[in-house]
């Protein structure tokens, strides 16, 4: 494993040769979960295509949104609203105020404009894959080719419906996701991986070359999957790492032939194309977990009718709701809802005693120690304090645990609050705060500059700058990379 900087001796500067060009073109490459120290400090001379746009342009961290999950963050840079105003809190959203209906945030979730909406409203045309969420696909003036959501390659994970076929003749092993990448089996989901993003740069090309696009984004879903799959043999601090394990590289490697994929696609540019190359999130090792429902209940805010055999998840425990105050969902960050008087249907906190109980659960959450009794620098926030608007039906506390290094789980019966094993199956990491972006003017000398203080929420501005279009008034970010200055 490479811990330290790359040598430089190792990196080979690429000669592109950019044809000129009639027309604006703007590129977005989105990789899902891709850490910035990665790129921008251990591997960046060992990464030649992602360097010479980075010593060409400007790059630095990308604030992501709270939380920091794929659904919703590429909707909010491609909205440029924050998850509260999209009313989209994570994957899976509760429908209405009952106990148990739930549904899994889709493209129909968003109804805010996005960059692409805004374009086909002028003419211009936008190719987009597999930017979360995207099934079912949407109509827009272009294509849209569906994200990890899709069911898989039989279902109409493409709009029009007939770019399908296209798809799979040039790339007929395309994928929409790394299946079951939760496993012990790693080789196995190392292939998965590879094979999937080389299939995706393969149509990525193929459109790129054969459609006249004003706008094309694209987001390799692999980068995240191969940092939960492998981040214990890529970390030496990783609780479970395995110092001797052939895997070790693996994640090295990965970027490495990532970085080659993404040469591959800057050859295909002419010097009319602005290149963006963004994550929605990092990446950080995982320490554990906090099962948020075993801490309810040993607290005395969370009553069950009858103990459950083993571990179970909540939807399935015995919950007495006449006896239950609060109650919670896990995830890399816990979801925290309160059975409120006149709100829930067996509500029990009166709503005079709401804001109290609010404020005494952020007190304990955040003081909560590790299983070391060490402090684990844990925050909680309420819904109306960090989003403009609040829409839909949004958690009453979003709780961060440990900075997080830590995750929420919410299944129910270990007698447990820490643990070790997550509930959904192996995973080794979870999302950091901080994404990473680098810009690209190929008719612009930016000099490699470093920024700061650039959020996701920015893009969208910045895209639509990028061809000239006014910035909407309710979109919440700013144009970064210095675009005004052109």
């Amino acid at each position: 494993m490479s811990n330290q900087q790359s040598p430089v001796s190792s990196l080979q500067s690429p000669n592109f040769q950019f044809a000129r060009g009639k027309k604006k073109h703007v590129l977005v490459i989105g990789l899902d979960c891709a850490e910035p120290s990665l790129v921008f400090q251990q591997y960046r001379n060992e990464l030649p295509n992602l360097n010479y746009l980075m010593s060409n342009g400007v790059w630095g961290e990308l604030e992501s949104v709270l939380p920091p999950i794929t659904v919703p963050a590429w909707a909010c840079s491609q909205t440029s609203k924050d998850p509260g105003t999209l009313g989209i809190y994570g994957f899976r959203n509760r429908a209405d105020y009952s106990y148990e209906k739930m549904t899994i945030a889709n493209s129909r979730s968003v109804v805010e404009p996005a960059t692409w909406d805004y374009l086909g409203r002028v003419g211009k045309q936008s190719y987009l894959i597999g930017i979360p969420p995207s099934y079912p696909p949407k109509q827009v003036n272009g294509a849209m080719v569906g994200c990890f959501l899709s069911p898989n390659v039989n279902s109409k994970f493409t709009n029009p419906e007939a770019l399908r076929e296209e798809i799979l003749r040039v790339a007929p092993n395309y994928a929409v996701d790394a299946e079951n990448f939760r496993t012990e089996n790693k080789q196995w989901l190392l292939e998965k991986i590879y094979e999937m993003t080389q299939a995706r740069f393969k149509v990525i090309q193929h459109l790129m070359k054969t459609r006249d696009w004003d706008y094309f984004m694209s987001v390799e879903i692999g980068v995240d999957r191969l940092h939960h799959g492998f981040w214990k043999y890529h970390d030496p601090k990783h609780i479970k790492h395995e110092p001797r394990n052939p895997l070790l590289n693996s994640i090295h490697d990965y970027y490495v032939w990532l970085d080659k994929q993404i040469g591959a696609t800057l050859e295909l540019i002419d010097d009319n194309t602005s290149v963006i190359v963004m994550s929605d999130h990092g990446a950080k090792r995982m320490d554990g977990g906090i099962c948020i429902n075993e801490w309810l209940m040993q607290n005395g805010y969370l009553a069950l009718d009858e103990k459950p055999e083993g571990v179970i998840p909540l939807s399935k425990a015995k919950i007495n709701w006449n006896k239950t105050r609060v109650w919670g969902e896990g995830g890399y960050y816990s979801r925290v809802f309160l059975n409120v008087q006149g709100r829930e249907p067996n509500g029990i906190i009166p709503p005079d005693q709401y804001e109290r109980v609010r404020d005494e659960l952020i007190a304990k959450f955040t003081a909560l120690p590790d299983h070391e009794g060490k402090p684990m620098k844990t925050n909680a926030f309420k819904p109306h304090d960090v989003y403009k608007k609040v829409n839909g039906v949004a958690p009453d506390l979003i709780v961060i645990w440990g900075d997080l290094y830590w995750r929420g789980v919410g299944s129910l019966g270990s007698g447990e609050i820490y643990t070790f094993e997550n509930d959904t199956g192996p995973d080794d990491a979870n999302h950091a705060q901080q994404g990473m972006y680098i810009y690209f003017d190929p008719k612009r000398k930016l000099g490699g500059r470093e920024l700061k203080g650039s959020k996701l929420v920015d893009i969208a501005p910045t895209v639509l700058n990028e061809f000239g279009m006014p910035i909407p008034s309710d979109m919440i970010g700013k144009i970064t990379n210095n675009a005004r200055s052109k």
